[in-house]
């Protein structure tokens, strides 16, 4: 009977230890997005670390370098590393606009007629990306811009 109760146990914990190391369906790195108007990256991967940046800006693009249980040790922007809870992060493709400014053209064309631009720092919102060109949205004002000037989903 000892040796059943080993057993269960031994079998549980393998379990247990497997789903901590379970993959998101996807191989790391993969870019994610900010789900929350408030987002706390740890320094580890637990609500018993410490906080090191709150960010409040929903749909900032991060890449997820590693994944352990329901937490996701991500990049942001800036190089930052950290530890954020997976309910804080969305599927959802974005970037963030890394040059001094973006023209959003009608097409995806440098020919094509510049409709707005998006100053370094704006984040919007990815529908497609080829050839160079993302089709970029930010709150409803759509163009395409130049992958190179994204940091950001701009591989899917």
């Amino acid at each position: 009977m000892k040796r059943f109760w080993l057993g269960a146990a031994v079998l549980v914990a393998a379990t247990a230890a497997g789903g901590g190391q379970a993959a998101p369906g996807k191989p790391t790195p993969y870019w994610a997005s900010l789900s929350q108007d408030e987002a706390r990256m740890r320094v580890g991967p637990s609500l018993d670390f410490p906080s090191n940046w709150v960010y409040r800006r929903r749909d900032l693009p991060v890449k997820v370098l590693q994944v352990l249980g329901l937490w996701r040790k991500v990049e942001d922007p800036d190089g930052t590393q950290g530890w954020m809870h997976v309910r804080l992060l969305s599927d959802t493709a974005t970037a963030i606009v890394t040059t001094d400014q973006a023209p959003m053209h009608d097409s995806a064309s440098e020919a094509a007629p510049t409709l707005y631009r998006a100053a370094k720092g704006v984040v919007g919102r990815l529908s497609g990306c080829s050839g160079g060109w993302c089709s970029f949205d930010v709150k409803g004002q759509r163009g395409y811009v130049k992958s190179d000037d994204l940091w950001g989903a701009t591989d899917q």
